[in-house]
C-alpha cells in the first residue's frame, strides 16, 4: 500500500466526513510559504496551515533553536521543576501583555481557553461568591473541549453534546449597525450579578466566517463588563501574533482583559503549546493554606522545553523590523485588492482586519460553514496549487508573513479569475 492507502486504512482526520473524503495530499516538505507533496507539487499555503505558521514552514531560525534545545533538555515534569526557556517565555509574554502577570502553560488553543474558563469560575468560588454564568458572542468558536464548546455557538459542530454543555448567555456580535443591540444585551445579561466572565474573540470571529467588528465597540463592551465586576477573557488563539496588524488584537483597546489565551502562532506553528495569561488578582485568589483552593489542572507536556524554545525563537523574529515590514505589506496589499473586488456582483461583502482578508460570496444557500460552494472553491484553487480552505461560502486569505508580494498577486489573480469565470 502507498501512503494514501495506509492513511485511509489507519487515520481519522479532523473536521472531515471520512465516508465522502477523497485522498489526502501527502506533504513531504515545507519551506517558506510553500508545501511540497510527494510528487513534488509546490502548493502556496495561503492560510498558514490552520492559521499557525506565521513565519512560514521550516523556518531555519526556529529549526536551529529547536535543535539546540533538544541537545540540552527535551522534556521535564513541570510540577516541582522549571526550566530556563519556560521562564524566558513567560517573562517575555508578560512583557508584551504588561497588564497581566502570570502564565499558565498547556498544549493547544482549546485547552488554553478551557483553563481560562476554569480559572474564572474557580476565582469566584475561592472568593466565596456565587457567579456561575458566562457571557459569549453568538456564533463564537473557542475550541472543541467541553468548556470551550460550551462558550462557543451552538451548531451542528457540537449538537451531539448539547445536553452536556453548561448554559451561556449569548449576545449579538457588535458588527456595524448592531452595536447598540449588543450593548443592551450585555447590560441585561449582567443585571443579576451572577456572571463569572465575558469571553470573546477580539475583532475577528474566525471559524464563524471571519466576522469582524471595530475596536471602539469592543472597548466599550469590555468596560461595561469590568464596571460590573465581571472577569474578561480575550481568546487570542487566532488573532494573536500579528494577525490583526498589531502583536495582539487587544492592543487596539484601552480596557484590558483579565485573561488572555494564546496558541497557534505562539510557536511559529511548529510545536503544540498553549498559554493562559492572567492578572495577579486572579492568581492571588488561589493562594491559600487551604489546599482545596489549588488550581488542579495540568498536562503531561506542560511547558515542554522544545515548544518554549520555538516560541522564544518566534518572538525573536517578531522583534525584527523585517517581520513588521512584511506584515504591513500584506495589510496594504489586501486593502488594495479588497477595494478592487468589493463591488463585484458575486460578493456579498469583503472584510479585512490586518493580514486577514475575507470574501463572502452570495449564494442561494445561507452563509454557513456547510455551504456547498466551499468544495468548489477549495478544489478550484488547489488545482492551481494554492491552498485556500474556505469557511463555507467565505473565502479568506491568512498568509504566512514570509510571503512575497508577487505570491500574493498570484493568489489575487486566481481569485479574480474565479470571479470572472462565475460572472
Amino acid at each position: 500500500m502507498n501512503i494514501q492507502e495506509k492513511d485511509k486504512k489507519y487515520i481519522w482526520h479532523p473536521f472531515t466526513q471520512m465516508k465522502t473524503a477523497g485522498n489526502h495530499l501527502v506533504a513531504v516538505k515545507g519551506e517558506g510559504a510553500y508545501i511540497y507533496t510527494e510528487d513534488d507539487t509546490k502548493i502556496l499555503d495561503a492560510v498558514s496551515s490552520w492559521w499557525t505558521t506565521n513565519h512560514g514552514h521550516a523556518h531555519p531560525y526556529i529549526a536551529e533553536a529547536l535543535y539546540q534545545q533538544f541537545k540540552t533538555l527535551e522534556h521535564v515534569i513541570f510540577a516541582g521543576f522549571t526550566h530556563p526557556k519556560a521562564v524566558e517565555l513567560a517573562e517575555r509574554i508578560v512583557g508584551k501583555l504588561p497588564y497581566l502577570h502570570k502564565v499558565f502553560f498547556s498544549d493547544n488553543g482549546s485547552t488554553a481557553v478551557e483553563i481560562g474558563i476554569k480559572m474564572a469560575f474557580q476565582y469566584w468560588f475561592n472568593k466565596g461568591e456565587s457567579k456561575t454564568k458566562m457571557i459569549a458572542f453568538k456564533n463564537a468558536y473557542h475550541g472543541d473541549t467541553f468548556g470551550a464548546m460550551s462558550v462557543g455557538g451552538r451548531s451542528d459542530f457540537n449538537k451531539a453534546f448539547f445536553p452536556f454543555l453548561f448554559d451561556v448567555e449569548y449576545i449579538d456580535l457588535p458588527t456595524k449597525g448592531n452595536e447598540e443591540k449588543s450593548i443592551e444585551q450585555l447590560k441585561n445579561a449582567l443585571k443579576n450579578n451572577d456572571v463569572a466572565a465575558f469571553i470573546f474573540e477580539p475583532l475577528v470571529q474566525g471559524a464563524a466566517g471571519m466576522l469582524m467588528y471595530e475596536p471602539s465597540i469592543l472597548n466599550e463592551l469590555v468596560g461595561i463588563a469590568k464596571a460590573n465586576n465581571v472577569l474578561v477573557i480575550a481568546d487570542e488563539v487566532m488573532t494573536g501574533f500579528g494577525r490583526t496588524g498589531k502583536l495582539f488584537a487587544t492592543d487596539y483597546i484601552e480596557n484590558k482583559p483579565d485573561i488572555v489565551t494564546l496558541s497557534k502562532g505562539l510557536t511559529g506553528g511548529v510545536m503544540a503549546l498553549g498559554l493562559t495569561v492572567c492578572t495577579d488578582e486572579i492568581y492571588n485568589a488561589f493562594l491559600s493554606d487551604d489546599h482545596s483552593k489549588t488550581f488542579f489542572h495540568g498536562h503531561s507536556f506542560t511547558a515542554n522545553p522544545l515548544a518554549c524554545a520555538a516560541s522564544c525563537a518566534s518572538l525573536d523574529l517578531f522583534e525584527k523590523k523585517e517581520t513588521w515590514k512584511s506584515i504591513d505589506m500584506i495589510v496594504d496589499s489586501h486593502q488594495t485588492f479588497g477595494d478592487i473586488i468589493k463591488k463585484n456582483s458575486l460578493l456579498k461583502e469583503v472584510r479585512q482586519t490586518g493580514t486577514i482578508l475575507a470574501m463572502e460570496f452570495k449564494t442561494a444557500e445561507s452563509t454557513s460553514y456547510f455551504n456547498s460552494l466551499r468544495d468548489e472553491l477549495y478544489a478550484y484553487f488547489l488545482e492551481r496549487n494554492i491552498l485556500l480552505r474556505p469557511l463555507g461560502n467565505v473565502l479568506y486569505i491568512l498568509p504566512p508573513y514570509c510571503i512575497k508580494k508577487k505570491e500574493l498577486e498570484i493568489i489575487y489573480k486566481e481569485i479574480e479569475a474565479f470571479l470572472n469565470k462565475k460572472s
